[in-house]
């Protein structure tokens, strides 16, 4: 749409999204709004604040599985450093725990991306308002699934693990002994009913409590 037939002041979109072809056909169709414009897009976790410091926009749409930090990382630091920016988390994956870590990260939606384009533009208008969004059948399993049972530490050692990567290994990149990494591995494992630490790390994952 020509730009002078936009309103005065469009709802300024900033689009995190790793692949590449989701992300243009994303800022395509929002670009068809008449009142949002996307004036920032990038493609690894790591690259939001920074794009946000130089684009302010007033609204972030977030992806949650990008490299170099995930999305809900990105959030927490966007609360931190553009506090006046409102976050949306759209993901393929809306499993409840994710949902539960996006609010406590300060997202103020949470939607799937099987949702039509004119859905989340309502979402990202609503966000701007200050109300929150989010998808009724991930709201309603959330409440179902109850907190993550997993402490901080509990969550670094299997994010550690996800490469296969050893208890020495591990404990090297926490900075702890490997005793402790041990004890931290094993009570994760009890927590989510597995038999191993790789089991453990993908059932924490599916229920999005990594």
């Amino acid at each position: 749409m020509p730009q002078d037939h936009r309103p005065a002041r469009s709802v300024r979109v900033l689009l995190a999204e790793d692949q590449g072809m989701m992300r243009g056909a994303l800022a395509l169709l929002l670009g068809m709004e008449a009142d949002i414009e996307v004036v920032a897009q990038v493609g690894a976790g790591d690259e939001v604040v920074g794009a946000a410091l130089l684009a302010r926009p007033d609204v972030a749409l977030l992806d949650i599985e990008m490299p170099g930090m995930s999305g809900l990382d990105a959030a927490a630091l966007l609360r931190e450093e553009v506090p006046d920016c409102r976050v949306l988390i759209l993901t393929t994956f809306g499993r409840p725990g994710y949902l539960r870590r996006a609010m406590e990260a300060g997202a103020t939606g949470f939607l799937v991306k099987d949702g039509p384009v004119e859905e989340l533009a309502e979402a990202i208008r609503k966000v701007l308002r200050g109300e929150t969004v989010i998808d009724p059948a991930l709201a309603a399993a959330a409440l179902g699934a109850g907190p993550s049972p997993l402490t901080a530490r509990e969550r670094d050692a299997l994010n550690a693990a996800v490469d296969g990567a050893t208890v020495a290994d591990i404990a090297v990149r926490l900075r702890l002994s490997e005793s402790t990494v041990r004890n931290y591995l094993s009570s994760a494992i009890g927590k989510t009913g597995t038999r191993n630490r790789m089991e453990a790390m993908r059932a924490a994952r599916q229920q999005g409590w990594l």
